[in-house]
């Protein structure tokens, strides 16, 4: 068995659109300041990285399943030409009402992800920007790193607080490395 990093997209990868708003056409893709390196450090430790996102535009009908794909298989691509691999993407295409099951804060997306991709999720983190990725990480008992944005005071009980994706895998390294010392 593998271990991997489950990362959110918006708010860990790229720019969160502003409340309400979603990120639909690649133009708004915007990649946050040092993802790239910190993908690369995640590859060269032995991570699987594997996208966990909730997409609810798509049960909006403001973007399609297919122009989800697109804009994912481009992100790849791109973090891909940048020395990183993105293993898969795994999102939640539902609303927040009827509840399912791959809806974070419920741990589907990592519990499918992890029974195909052969992850060990004892092993495995997931980082996210919010409470409901945390969530998601403790209901499929992985541990878990929270990015904190601007005036965000409530970090929640996640094992790693950082400020970004390269603060967080930097910390995150630093934990794997302890453990490996004890």
């Amino acid at each position: 068995m593998k271990k991997a990093a489950f990362l959110d997209r918006d708010g860990v990868i790229n720019r969160k659109a502003p409340e309400g708003q979603y990120v639909t056409r690649w133009e708004e893709m915007e990649f946050l300041p040092g993802v790239a390196e910190a993908l690369r450090l995640l590859n060269h430790a032995g991570f699987c990285l594997i996208v966990v996102s909730n997409q609810r535009c798509i049960a909006k009908g403001l973007i399609t399943a297919g122009e989800m794909d697109s804009i994912h298989a481009r992100m790849r691509r791109e973090f891909s030409d940048a020395g990183a691999t993105i293993d898969a993407i795994y999102y939640c295409p539902h609303d927040i009402q009827p509840p399912c099951t791959c809806r974070k804060p419920q741990p589907g997306l990592l519990l499918n992800a992890a029974r195909t991709h052969n992850v060990d999720l004892a092993a495995s983190w997931m980082i996210g920007d919010s409470e409901v990725d945390v969530e998601a990480g403790r209901a499929a008992e992985c541990r878990t790193a929270r990015l904190l944005g601007d005036g965000d005071p409530n970090h929640g009980p996640a094992d790693v607080v950082a400020s970004s994706l390269l603060d967080a895998t930097q910390k995150i390294l630093e934990y794997e490395t302890g453990l490996l010392l004890d």
